[in-house]
């Protein structure tokens, strides 16, 4: 399905990391999802938000999107990605919840519902089936794979999983998301789209749920 330009402008007005083709795949990928819970690691100031909100009202989903909102590795001092509009001049620490919550307020009550916690915290608790589960928190090997370990087993048959910034090749990123997507591949998930960073894999109908019982560990990031 085709972006609609009112989302498209939204969203390009969101402070964030997803270029414009990806986020026109994160949509139309996303409306093909089936109704239910769609869960979201990662937030930031809410640009993939937006999309995956948008797609939500289209098929009837709600929207989990999780985020401690202090940043990533690569959104500290002293990195590229690092926006000094975003520290908190109380604490002098990475804030994108001030700026999260305008995007949430305008454009995503609706559908969203905000967790602000590390996906640690989150793991510990969280048992709901997902339909669509989207993964682009902190990229450090630790808590990708933390990440894919604690919520992927979530992903019920016939479910979505999506990897964003994904480069096989360390010239061109990080090397964190490659893996979580070599990981799910050996697990069976198949992939079905790739639009630049972005992968779009599929749990087979025929996964059992017991998988949703690993333990897995749980480090102190997003």
């Amino acid at each position: 399905m085709t972006l609609p330009a009112e989302t498209a402008e939204i969203a390009s007005a969101v402070k964030g990391f997803m270029p414009g083709d990806e986020g026109e795949a994160l949509y139309a990928v996303a409306t093909s999802a089936r109704p239910g819970t769609w869960l979201e690691i990662g937030t930031y100031c809410g640009k993939s938000t937006v999309l995956l909100a948008a797609a939500a009202r289209e098929v009837g989903a709600q929207v989990v999107t999780v985020d401690h909102h202090h940043g990533s590795e690569e959104n500290q001092p002293g990195w590229e990605w690092h926006d000094t509009s975003m520290v908190d001049p109380r604490t002098g620490r990475l804030d994108t919840l001030p700026t999260f919550r305008q995007t949430y307020d305008d454009h995503l009550a609706d559908v969203v519902t905000a967790v602000v916690a590390t996906t640690a915290q989150v793991a510990s608790w969280w048992q709901t089936g997902v339909e669509l589960l989207f993964l682009d928190g902190n990229h450090t090997e630790e808590t990708a794979q933390h990440d894919y370990a604690a919520f992927a087993p979530h992903v019920v048959p016939g479910g979505l999983l999506l990897v964003h910034d994904v480069f096989p090749d360390p010239a061109d990123g990080g090397q964190a998301p490659w893996h979580v997507v070599e990981r799910a591949l050996t697990d069976g998930f198949e992939q079905v789209a790739v639009t630049g960073s972005l992968r779009t894999l599929r749990r087979p109908q025929s996964w059992s749920s017991s998988a949703r019982n690993e333990r897995v560990s749980r480090p102190t990031g997003r």
